[in-house]
């Protein structure tokens, strides 16, 4: 009676008063959640290019309940028995369910449980090595040698390979295997705009890139099925409301041109060849939108293996700080000739390469100049002129004309990492002065493109446009991003000006003679730097970073393309955005108006066409 009423009170204790957590522990016992992935929206260019999309791969899962049961391999072993003789052959689906049932039947009551389930196993294995490529012994040691009762055999399997096989195990009637269906993230182009499409982890989640901004909308929703095993550890089939289906993510639609994105990846590739370099950028917007068409950072990697992607992961044009040298130069011209203080043909004495003031300013030229106008002191690039046009814009209109431009502030680009640049204390005197050509400043290739975009489009200032709108699968625009104004910088005459001015720098006198494109009048300025030491405080004697900002064609710009290259080692030419840049900026240049079919705007001289064509 003691021994009952211990085991009444410990039944009333289990049914009753620990009701609920024996319930969640017998669930657990016989339910499994089997999550059901969303696909994922795909990523497209401005032309409705694909450049993300998903592809169905299967795994293939052995069930080691199923497998080690021989009522239920016993069904293999009898197909086995009946494949190639005559009524098997002869008979429909119908007659070969039935004399499966009948061959089953014997083959429960002639073999030993043990020898069924070794038979099955070992059909299995020649079966499913021989479409999977692997050895029949590996495969047996692999689910053999596992402790799970569910062991993984073969991963993401292409749609049409699994399908053969999963074909092939139906034919033998083979049991205990399983084919789980998911989505792999599959980029068509895979080694363009590597930085800015991103990728995803092994759980579908944007790890970087518009895969991680645009995340959100990209990825959908999961769902999930409920799945039941039976007394002997069977799946059941899911009951009603047990399924909950998953939804699909939205399609992203971005700015980019993938014509265009592989143009400059193959010049700039090119150009790092050429020029012995390892590090650089290119970005092409068009100035009227701020659509970014094309931008790619080296070193790269390649997005479907993403080998080396650890020390390739840097997004050189939105998150590397450079000082620009002589691109900069743009913010004290344009300032003068907005205010009205300056005209392009107003003559600056440049003191022949060496001016030194109180206070420790001293400013370097790179060649000996006298007077030169406005738009000779672009043209030669000269460090003292650009000073000395900054002293009379002013310190206070030349700091307010840097903020106008978009410098040391981050674009807002839909990308993470970007950076925001840096500036120095323009209240001393000596800063001042180096700012005036570039020095004692970062930005990024971004900023630089987007404020030479300002220039071209009449003078404002537009936020680079990468995400143009985010689409349901049945078309419908969810969100759509507009061309955004971040602020007027200049009047559409200074532009016009500072156009004409920029476009003398890339005449034979100018210092970008080599980014001339035949057909076309194309404008610009080049940019040499050295390089900062690591410790930030100095420059190293023979380390440059060279670039060239341009605009194609110089009177109405389709597009502004910046260059960037990083510590070039080329002993061939000089390092200078000149000889290096500029250069890039052309091939690229032509090769882009060609594929926008730009009318030419200027005539090609005979000699020009001979000397292109024999290139």
């Amino acid at each position: 009676m003691a021994g009952f009423s211990i085991l009444s009170i410990r039944l009333v204790h289990l049914q009753w008063l620990d009701r609920h957590e024996s319930v969640t522990k017998a669930s657990r016992s016989y339910t499994r959640e089997r999550l059901l992935p969303a696909r994922s929206g795909l990523i497209v260019d401005r032309n409705e290019e694909i450049i993300a999309r998903n592809m169905p791969v299967s795994t293939i899962v052995v069930d080691k309940y199923h497998l080690r049961d021989p009522k239920i391999v016993s069904l293999g072993v009898a197909c086995q028995r009946l494949m190639g003789t005559r009524a098997w052959i002869e008979a429909d689906e119908l007659g070969r369910r039935k004399l499966l049932m009948a061959q089953r039947r014997k083959v429960l009551e002639e073999m030993a449980p043990g020898d069924i389930v070794q038979d099955h196993l070992s059909r299995a294995l020649v079966v499913i090595s021989r479409s999977l490529r692997i050895p029949s012994d590996e495969l047996r040691s692999r689910i053999e040698g596992s402790k799970l009762m569910e062991v993984v055999v073969a991963k993401d399997l292409p749609e049409d390979v699994a399908d053969e096989i999963e074909e092939t195990i139906g034919t033998h009637r083979l049991q205990g295997f399983r084919f789980e269906k998911r989505m792999h993230r599959w980029y068509s182009a895979s080694k363009l705009a590597t930085h800015t499409v991103g990728f995803v982890n092994h759980e579908g989640a944007g790890v970087c890139g518009v895969e991680r901004t645009m995340g959100d909308y990209l990825r959908g929703k999961d769902g999930y099925r409920i799945l039941k095993r039976g007394s002997r550890g069977f799946l059941l089939a899911p009951h009603e409301g047990k399924l909950k289906p998953p939804i699909a993510g939205f399609n992203v639609q971005l700015s980019l041109d993938l014509g265009l994105q592989a143009i400059v990846e193959e010049e700039l590739d090119s150009g790092l060849a050429e020029f012995e370099a390892e590090r650089g950028a290119v970005i092409m917007m068009a100035p009227g939108s701020g659509d970014v068409l094309a931008i790619a950072s080296r070193p790269h990697f390649d997005l479907n293996d993403r080998a080396g992607v650890a020390d390739a992961s840097f997004h050189y044009a939105v998150q590397a700080l450079y000082e620009p040298g002589s691109t900069f130069k743009v913010v004290a011209a344009t300032g003068v000739l907005d205010a009205g203080l300056m005209s392009p043909s107003t003559v600056t004495h440049c003191h022949w390469g060496m001016l030194q003031e109180s206070h420790g300013v001293r400013v370097p030229d790179h060649h000996p100049y006298g007077d030169l106008t406005l738009e000779e002191v672009l043209m030669k690039s000269s460090n003292i002129g650009a000073y000395k046009i900054a002293k009379r814009l002013g310190r206070p209109a030349f700091l307010d004309y840097l903020d106008r431009f978009g410098f040391a502030q981050r674009t807002g680009i839909a990308l993470p990492g970007e950076s925001a640049g840096l500036v120095s204390d323009a209240t001393n005197a000596v800063n001042f002065s180096r700012l005036s050509y570039g020095y004692g400043i970062s930005v990024t290739p971004l900023q630089v493109a987007a404020a030479y975009g300002a220039i071209a489009n009449g003078g404002t200032l537009m936020k680079p446009r990468l995400v143009q709108a985010v689409i349901a699968n049945d078309g419908t625009a969810i969100e759509s991003y507009g061309p955004e104004s971040v602020g007027k910088v200049m009047s559409g005459p200074a532009s016009r000006r500072m156009r004409a001015a920029l476009s003398r720098v890339v005449s034979k006198e100018g210092t970008a003679s080599r980014a001339a494109v035949p057909g076309f009048k194309s404008a610009g300025k080049t940019g040499t730097a050295k390089k900062t030491l690591a410790n930030g405080r100095g420059y190293h004697a023979d380390r440059y970073v060279v670039s060239f900002a341009g605009m194609l064609p110089a009177d109405e710009p389709e597009f502004v393309c910046v260059v960037v290259i990083d510590d070039p080692q080329t002993t061939s030419v000089k390092r200078s955005g000149g000889t290096i840049g500029a250069p890039i900026f052309a091939n690229i240049a032509a090769r882009a108006a060609a594929y926008l079919n730009l009318e030419p705007t200027e005539p090609v001289e005979l000699e020009d066409s001979l000397a292109s064509s024999h290139e």
